[in-house]
């Protein structure tokens, strides 16, 4: 058995810290201008697409030279001009931003639970946080979100929005919601502290799983343990015949959780391909040896985004797993997370990542499988009938004699 911890990666999460900074008072000093700066340089040299959203880079260097008074204005003039790029996972994060995020990474956050983000324009719920007050409020992945505590969301930013969202323990927030085929509808939600469970073996909905498998909720990838507590299970269940791996609803997070977990599964063989601004392609593959060769079958739908679909991809790929579900969220692109001066950061979109058949799934997901919807009255009913084809192909694959019911 092998000890994932000694494998060299590459990271979505890995922070940069740059230098160049003047010392004063034996501290790090930043003016505004520099940091705008700074930010223009990152942009220039490190974003995906050359030609920066078909404009010229230059025009934005010195635009606000005599404007930069204080930090709030760089702050402000940062946004603009990376909004200009129209990519809406390359953002500058002010110090409460960053460290709202930072947060995530550790485990803990304050707010109602939602991951969201732009779709086509629109403010959109990614997906709802598992045992949180907005998954028990009824939020739904791929919900629209029309307004915040009555103003309305056009032109808003994702971190705009999720400030809005955020706030004190025990206050509430009200969203208008949009549903696919239906009339909007007001959520008036309690924000709560929100403890960020990246591993569970919690049934979302009263399914009785059969004995011989073991069943693992993998709710993000984003938190830093994640990887420990996956391989612990799988070492833990050497018994079972077979898993069944959920990821439905997973936002997402960090590239090297994507990979460490899927070269658990794979003996050798493509993870991901990412091709960057030069268009230089650098593979990452599976180590040989695996913690288990049982059968897997991967639960998705439309809430798993980036690193979910790293590893589903893989393991489709690969002939590894059989994944089931609905069209997953289509985010198939990487950001470097940038740590600048006065406690900012930068996420940069610095490469396009590619399945290991070389699909680019960018604003298209990764088709399933086996396609199985999960409508609103099947939900209302307890019946997770995704679920329930995942025990049916698992029995199958496993020889298994055996078929899902539910808890009394």
């Amino acid at each position: 058995m092998r000890n994932f911890m000694k494998k060299s990666i590459i990271s979505l999460g890995a922070f940069v810290l740059l230098f160049g900074c003047v010392v004063k008072n034996n501290v790090f000093a930043y003016t505004p201008v520099e940091l705008y700066d700074n930010v223009w340089r990152l942009i220039n040299a490190k974003y995906v697409d050359q030609t920066n959203n078909e404009q010229d880079w230059n025009k934005w260097r010195h635009k606000y030279d005599k404007q930069l008074l204080t930090d709030e204005d760089a702050y402000v003039a940062i946004e603009t001009m990376v909004a200009s790029l129209n990519d809406p996972y390359t953002r500058f994060l002010d110090p409460k931003e960053f460290a709202e995020e930072t947060s995530q990474i550790v485990g803990s956050l304050k707010g109602i639970g939602v991951q969201i983000g732009m779709k086509d324009g629109k403010l959109m719920v990614i997906a709802p946080i598992e045992d949180t007050p907005a998954e028990k409020a009824g939020l739904l992945a791929d919900d629209e979100i029309l307004e915040i505590d009555g103003v309305s969301t056009k032109g808003i930013t994702v971190d705009k929005a999720a400030d809005k969202i955020r706030g004190k323990e025990g206050t509430y927030v009200t969203l208008l919601i949009k549903r696919k085929d239906m009339e909007p509808k007001k959520y008036s939600i309690m924000r709560a502290k929100i403890e960020l469970k990246s591993i569970s073996q919690k049934l979302p909905i009263e399914t009785k799983i059969p004995d011989e498998f073991c069943y693992i909720r993998l709710s993000s990838f984003m938190n830093r343990n994640a990887t420990q507590e996956f391989g612990e299970i799988l070492n833990n269940t050497q018994d079972k015949k077979g898993y069944i791996i959920d990821l439905r609803s997973n936002p997402g997070g960090l590239l090297s959780n994507a990979i460490y977990i899927s070269d658990m599964f794979l003996d050798g063989g493509k993870i991901v391909s990412t091709v960057d601004r030069d268009n230089y392609k650098k593979t990452q593959s599976a180590t040989r040896g695996t913690y288990t060769k049982k059968p897997v079958v991967v639960l998705i739908n439309k809430g798993s985004a980036s690193a979910s679909e790293i590893f589903s991809g893989a393991m489709k790929d690969n002939g590894r797993a059989v994944i089931i579900g609905e069209q997953s969220f289509g985010k198939g692109l990487v950001q470097d997370i940038v740590k600048l001066p006065c406690d900012t950061a930068l996420h940069v979109t610095i490469e396009k990542y590619l399945t290991p058949n070389d699909t680019d799934i960018n604003k298209k997901g990764i088709t399933p499988d086996i396609v199985v919807e999960l409508t609103e009255e099947d939900v209302k009913n307890k019946n997770d009938v995704q679920l329930k084809k995942a025990i049916e192909v698992l029995s199958k694959m496993t020889g298994t004699n055996t078929f899902a019911v539910k808890n009394n």
